[in-house]
């Protein structure tokens, strides 16, 4: 998985969670393209890199704009392995199906391994070739849009009347080859989602390069009798890898292009997500790995996971000596009067809002803004006022106070889904 997953995969499923703590059921969907163009042409890698592997390099010559990665021979190898060259003899298509469909099981089994590494797990992996077939999701989209008046033919092809829904230029929906375009697939897919599943609003997100689509996207969605604005998109900016102060491009260890796979092996999964949700998706991002590995203040994960470690430091200390929180009913916080204790008071009363403003405006990086202010009030505030030693009442309301801010840290580092460690 490249980066842009990365960062793609932790935006959607941090604010998945903000939809959560803000009390709307939410799932998490990876939507797989696994048919098209792209998916024979993988089917044609398979079977060249098969013959290859058989010694016959002249019968299936591999297709110029093929899949040239190490990895369709490995698929290719482990078929054999397991099958042996049955399929020297089977028909072609259905020999470069078999072959096909093994390379993108093993290559979904590694995806879902290495987002599972990265802490993400998607209630639905939805497959794009489940659309297609008699009566199904492409038929019933095709139903509605021909009831809107939003079809006709030309050409030999069907096209879809964009025009008359705002956009600026008519799209084909099926070629005169009869193959749908990936267009159709995608209002398939959300008409599948909004009107057969019921969900009230669908967040999208995209790369950038995605941008064009998205805004025609809308004359879509009034064609198949929807409303735009229940469908939203988070389009994503590149990401740059910086070490020393250099671009990095290739993995020290693959000598190819930097993967999910390989970020996770040079720096904590707790990290990368910090990472990756810190800037607007908006905003190209520059992730520097050299301040991803400290651990000091200079990384804000580290940094904020410290400051929770902190405050259970000081709970305990407390304890060993009998000394623990009471109920917030029994605390007088009229005491915390200190301009440090009542900046921290107000920053933790705003996390209600801050979740609901990161729900409205599909802004994950809220939380990790939030966090790191969350972090360095209390730091301020524990290094002017003392815990331990003052008078009874101020002490209980100060304890009772840390004791409230390793909740707010906890409550958003799950959020997050990062760890919150008590010693550090």
């Amino acid at each position: 998985m490249h980066l842009g997953n990365a960062r793609g995969g932790v935006l959607g499923d941090v604010l998945s969670s903000i939809f959560q703590w803000t009390g709307f059921y939410c799932e998490r969907e990876f939507y797989l393209n696994d048919t098209g163009n792209q998916v024979d042409l993988l089917g044609k890698s398979m079977e060249s890199r098969f013959f290859e592997l058989l010694g016959d390099t002249t019968t299936y010559p591999f297709p110029e704009d093929g899949y040239h990665g190490d990895d369709v021979i490995e698929h290719a190898k482990a078929y054999i392995e397991l099958h042996g060259d049955s399929l020297k003899v089977a028909p072609e298509e259905e020999r470069r199906t078999k072959l096909r469909d093994f390379a993108l099981g093993r290559n979904i089994a590694r995806m879902k391994e290495d987002l599972s590494r990265y802490r993400i797990v998607h209630d639905v992996w939805f497959n794009e070739s489940s659309l297609y077939g008699e009566g199904g999701a492409v038929d019933i989209a095709l139903a509605a849009m021909k009831k809107n008046d939003a079809l006709y033919e030309a050409d030999g092809a069907l096209w879809f009347a964009a025009t008359k829904f705002g956009s600026e230029k008519d799209e084909v929906l099926r070629k005169s080859t009869g193959f749908y375009t990936y267009y159709m697939g995608d209002i398939a897919y959300h008409y599948n989602k909004f009107v057969t599943r019921g969900f009230d609003s669908v967040v999208d997100i995209w790369g950038a390069d995605h941008h064009g689509h998205a805004i025609r996207f809308a004359s879509a969605m009034r064609a198949i009798g929807l409303e735009p604005t229940r469908l939203k998109f988070i389009l994503m900016q590149l990401v740059r890898l910086v070490r020393g102060g250099e671009i990095v491009r290739m993995s020290k260890r693959t000598g190819k292009a930097v993967t999910l796979a390989d970020l996770l092996d040079e720096i904590s999964v707790d990290a990368a997500r910090f990472f990756f949700c810190s800037r607007q998706n908006d905003t190209q991002m520059e992730f520097d790995l050299d301040v991803a590995v400290k651990e000091d203040s200079d990384n804000p994960v580290y940094y904020v996971q410290y400051a929770h470690a902190r405050i259970c430091s000081i709970l305990r200390n407390l304890a060993a000596e009998g000394i623990l929180p009471k109920a917030a009913s029994k605390v007088d916080f009229s005491l915390l009067t200190a301009p440090e204790e009542q900046d921290l008071i107000k920053h933790l009363a705003k996390l209600p809002q801050e979740l609901i403003m990161a729900a409205d405006s599909l802004d994950p990086s809220r939380m990790t803004k939030y966090v790191m202010e969350t972090a360095s009030t209390f730091h301020k505030f524990y290094n002017a006022c003392r815990v331990r030693g003052e008078e009874q009442g101020i002490m209980d309301a100060r304890l009772k106070l840390c004791e409230l801010t390793a909740q707010v840290l906890r409550n958003v580092l799950s959020i997050i889904n990062i760890t919150c460690p008590d010693r550090m």
